[in-house]
């Protein structure tokens, strides 16, 4: 009979695809890029060491400052509210589309609020072009219905721009939480919800403090994963703003964009996306410690 050890070797050989996949596909490029950062180059001549130069032009260029305010901005966009209304849609569907109208309707209805995560960016990111531009559809309605007066250049508004591409973010994001919720609501222990309606708990007090209390690993993993997400949004800026109006709608993936394509700065543009990648490592590892904490204290 074959020892544990060498079955367990036997296995591992199915993991070296995925082992040399990462190493090729993220690993070396990351390192690569973290080597670049510390030079000046263009992409074509022979690199030339910098040092830490980059970083520091990095934290005193006003464009990557608001860059980094705007992804600060539009954490409500893609994390805050689209993990509230996610909830509550979910409950929604769970507590009363469901059991009034059958399970298929709540699930055509999940099925319709995660349809913008799976649709090409371009082609959703032009209609909603369409749909905002000075004479698109949205002012064309607000006109018809009498509201000409909120007609706005909603995308060439530096005011208004960062604004409306959160408005299309939420939704796009707000599936994604909805049908993880949704999930988590079907694994949820009912006896627990029950007994609470029996304590004369309110509907909205069961949902408060007993059903989000038992869904709370899925909302940890919704925020993490939406986190991670706002700072690394490129596509949707790309489609329908190109950054602008002036920096109005700048991100930092964006600047990095512009830094490795547009202005040749290959450099640059590494040290902007080995800081962010920083920031990502660093967020994730607070999120992580601060689950595993309330872990341990509710074990012990």
């Amino acid at each position: 009979m074959k020892s544990r050890s060498s079955r367990d070797g036997g296995y591992a050989i199915f993991m070296l695809p995925g082992l040399v996949a990462f190493f090729v596909i993220i690993a070396v490029p990351f390192l690569a890029t973290i080597a670049i950062s510390f030079t000046q180059w263009n992409g074509v001549q022979t690199p030339s060491w910098v040092g830490i130069q980059n970083y520091t032009d990095l934290l005193s260029d006003p464009f990557f400052t608001a860059s980094f305010i705007n992804t600060l901005v539009l954490i409500l966009a893609m994390v805050i509210i689209p993990t509230i209304l996610g909830l509550l849609l979910a409950g929604l569907l769970y507590a009363f589309v469901a059991p009034r109208f059958g399970t298929r309707t709540a699930s055509f209805f999940r099925a319709g609020f995660y349809l913008p995560q799976v649709m090409p960016v371009a082609v959703a990111g032009v209609v909603w072009g369409w749909i905002l531009q000075p004479d698109g559809a949205l002012n064309s309605l607000l006109q018809g219905v009498g509201l000409g007066g909120l007609a706005n250049n909603w995308l060439g508004d530096p005011s208004l721009a960062l604004f409306t591409v959160m408005g299309t973010l939420v939704w796009v994001q707000v599936g994604f939480p909805l049908v993880i919720f949704f999930t988590a609501l079907q694994r949820m222990d009912q006896s627990i919800t029950e007994a609470a309606a029996l304590d004369g708990a309110s509907g909205w007090q069961t949902f408060i403090h007993v059903t989000i209390q038992q869904i709370r690993p899925e909302v940890f993993v919704v925020v993490l994963m939406t986190t991670i997400a706002s700072f690394k949004v490129f596509a949707w800026i790309w489609v329908l703003t190109r950054g602008g109006p002036g920096t109005a709608t700048y991100v930092p993936s964006y600047y990095t964009y512009l830094a490795f394509f547009e202005k040749s700065q290959v450099g640059y543009g590494s040290a902007i996306a080995t800081l962010m990648t920083a920031v990502i490592v660093v967020v994730a590892a607070i999120f992580m410690n601060v689950q595993a904490r309330r872990d341990l204290a509710e074990e012990n």
